[in-house]
């Protein structure tokens, strides 16, 4: 026993001292991070996250298969925690067991039970791993950049704990026969069938066996502990912190204002030394290395993402994989400078005098430029550091992966452990645009178009009421009988929206949304030539600065009117006026027209008189649907119209986008294949004779696709329509 617990004690203290001086390391380097605000703020929400996320696995088990194996591990090992603490105690005090609940027989069952449960995952993971073999899938496997050697390692560790686990036990189910402690294991049938294998060596082979095994325990669990340390396997630690601290109730929707000094920097005078978006990974905060430490490499986000799936640079998976190796590459200086790198100034110089050359030139490489020519992906390699070697001839962020974000939001709705993607690329585009001037020359117009035009096309305002003389039912503009406030007697404030205003599809949209709320006894007002842009494409694009004048101006002027209730037919709309403004002290009670007519039929207002005879599949928007969660109301309301639906099987939380999202209405796509086809191909598939819409933006890029297939000689008849044409359709004889 002697010995037993000299050679425990003296690997436990061992390997623990080197796990310790690993831990203090990875809290000192997100300590270093910037400030970050809000994000401990609405304990109760935080609490609740923890609990679904974390022990209920909600997001995981969006995926059916990896899901439950990944409880199996994870509660697995939550579990066997009671047979860790009773393995280090052994190691000095024979047959010690936890307090009071250590020889329950269900305890030991549970046990038991868990650890074949865990053996029953690595299975399932192995098999997992083996059906998407990034050499053979390529691209097309979600583990395709992720370090799947490590991968493979942990797999073995895991296996590692538990077998060693049951053979010490097993050993033990034979050394206390006929003792006080017989009953000590009672209930655990695994290690009893274990025991029954080891049971024809003798008393002393079997007391050597249990000594030796729980060494060999002991010392896997504490190796273990230093591999997910240096390993992406950091997320074991990590992501619990990340979904506390993370956004809620996601990092959907809204996005972050800029902060300075814990509030959000005001652009009529921001301060001279306020840092506008990320350009360096000194710039960026705790949160976000904390984000970066919590990437399991899992690769939902990669699965999902439209930009990946259509053959760009962009993988959300390894754009967050580079941001961490290079925050843990120059991790000795991003804790010298201790967050103020400003990219210039006196900390920045000594933070640089403080370390090796090495660092330095990582700290001096570009951060954003063009990978044009060089492989985007990342090594399937496995480093113990838990980074790769960053080459300098690289810049960390290629400027083509970053462009081609549509911030649809698949990659944040995917991520198992609430990583913020969207919210670092925008930050970095914002860093682009207002410092260093280099973004798609495509935008130079739109940017253009919204600060003088007030639209993205560059139309007169004037043309903004165009479409009310197309229509044979009185349209209210205000301002036309001297309001200066929303009369008490209007319902609705019917946001137009800019392509709603002069967009030929669009308009069409805007006139039947019109219509029918004129059928259903709405009143509803216009602000005409009043309206201009919410500034949703230019915050998108990274122009915080003109976002901000765009939404301060709108903000000011429906103040103004006293605007309370406002009805859109653009989820970016919808998004921008309900969810950001509040920032910016506008709060308004915004709905979709899909959410309002919906409402209407179910309150009779508005009754379908003809049924529609068309097969449809309806296409969500990502800023309708995964942003704003609106996914119920089109459904119902094509429903409502009698027509018969057929789902896509990328639907619901899993659309993939049509690709006009994050600006890129406004930018060419010269890299892989075009989006809006890809999507518009798996909506022909289905047969569909209708593909139903409910964003000018879709109605657009798949109108655009449909007619590059009919033009190749498919897709004979497919139309594409807004939920609202449906409906009126229905509505009228």
């Amino acid at each position: 026993m002697l010995i037993r617990a000299v050679v425990g004690v003296l690997i436990t203290v061992v390997l623990l001292a080197f796990a310790l001086k690993r831990g203090w390391f990875l809290v000192s380097l997100g300590r270093a991070g910037k400030p970050a605000t809000g994000r401990t703020s609405d304990a109760p929400k935080r609490v609740e996250a923890e609990a679904t996320e974390v022990l209920g696995q909600r997001k995981l088990l969006k995926w059916t298969i990896p899901g439950i194996a990944h409880v199996f591990a994870f509660w697995g090992f939550m579990v066997l925690g009671i047979t860790v603490v009773t393995a280090f105690g052994e190691l000095v005090i024979e047959h010690w067991h936890v307090p009071v609940i250590g020889a329950w027989q269900v305890v030991r069952f549970m046990e038991d039970l868990f650890a074949v449960l865990v053996i029953v995952g690595v299975i399932m993971f192995a098999i997992i791993r083996l059906a998407n073999n990034p050499s053979k899938q390529g691209r097309a496997s979600r583990f395709f950049g992720s370090h799947t050697k490590g991968a493979w390692l942990v797999l073995l560790m895991i296996f590692l704990v538990v077998a060693t686990l049951l053979m010490y036990r097993g050993a033990k189910t034979n050394t206390i026969i006929d003792t006080i402690y017989e009953n000590d294991m009672g209930g655990a049938f695994a290690s009893t069938v274990v025991g029954g294998w080891l049971s024809p060596l003798s008393l002393t082979a079997n007391e050597w066996v249990e000594t030796v095994f729980i060494w060999a325990h002991v010392t896997v669990i504490l190796v273990f502990l230093l591999i997910v340390l240096h390993s992406k396997h950091l997320h074991i630690f990590s992501a619990p912190v990340n979904v506390y601290t993370s956004r809620r109730p996601n990092a959907l929707g809204p996005l972050l204002p800029i902060y300075y000094k814990g509030e959000p920097v005001n652009f009529e005078d921001p301060p001279d030394d306020a840092t506008f978006g990320k350009g360096h990974i000194g710039d960026f905060t705790w949160k976000n290395y904390v984000d970066f430490m919590a990437c399991t490499e899992c690769g939902r986000c990669q699965s999902q993402c439209p930009a990946w799936n259509t053959g760009k640079p962009l993988s959300p998976k390894l754009m967050i994989m580079n941001l961490r190796d290079t925050m843990f590459t120059q991790a000795p200086y991003l804790m010298a400078a201790n967050g103020e790198h400003p990219g210039l100034g006196e900390m920045h110089e000594q933070a640089l005098a403080a370390v090796s050359t090495q660092v330095r030139e990582q700290v001096e490489r570009p951060f954003i430029g063009s990978r044009e020519g060089s492989e985007h992906e990342a090594d399937d390699g496995y480093t113990f550091d838990g980074h790769r070697t960053m080459s300098l001839e690289l810049p960390v962020i290629d400027e083509d992966a970053l462009w081609s974000c549509t911030t649809c939001g698949a990659c944040v709705n995917q991520c198992p452990v609430d990583i913020e993607h969207i919210d670092h690329f925008v930050d970095m585009r914002r860093n682009q645009v207002m410092i260093a001037s280099e973004f798609p020359t495509e935008l130079n117009g739109l940017f253009k178009n919204l600060e003088t035009k007030g639209n993205p096309w560059g139309m007169n305002a004037s043309g903004r009421n165009d479409w009310i003389a197309e229509v044979d039912f009185e349209v209210r503009v205000f301002g036309a009988d001297g309001e200066d406030e929303i009369p008490a007697d209007v319902d609705y404030l019917f946001w137009v929206g800019c392509a709603g205003a002069y967009e030929d599809r669009a308009k069409q949209t805007t006139k039947n949304v019109a219509e029918l709320m004129h059928i259903a006894g709405v009143n509803f007002m216009v602000l005409g030539e009043g309206e201009t842009c919410t500034g949703d494409p230019a915050r998108r694009a990274g122009n915080e600065f003109l976002f901000q004048m765009q939404a301060m101006q709108n903000v000011e002027v429906l103040n103004e009117i006293k605007a309370t209730k406002i009805v859109v037919t653009c989820p970016h709309c919808l998004n921008t006026l309900g969810r950001e403004y509040p920032q910016n002290g506008g709060n308004y009670e915004v709905v979709h027209h899909t959410q309002l007519l919906d409402q209407l039929v179910k309150e009779g207002r508005l009754t379908p008189v003809e049924s529609v005879d068309q097969t449809v599949t309806y296409h969500d928007p990502c800023y309708l649907g995964r942003h704003n969660n609106v996914y119920v109301p089109p459904r119902e309301l094509i429903a409502a119209t009698g027509a018969q639906t057929i789902e896509m099987e990328r639907h619901g939380d899993k659309s993939f986008c049509c690709g006009a999202g994050g600006a890129r209405m406004w930018m060419e796509e010269k890299i892989g294949t075009r989006v809006n086809v890809n999507r518009a191909d798996e909506a022909i598939a289905t047969g569909a004779s209708t593909i139903a819409v409910a964003c000018p933006f879709c109605s657009v890029m798949l109108n655009d696709a449909v007619t590059v297939r009919q033009q190749e000689g498919t897709a004979a008849g497919v139309e594409v329509k807004d939920v609202a044409t449906l409906m009126l359709q229905a509505a009228k004889k």
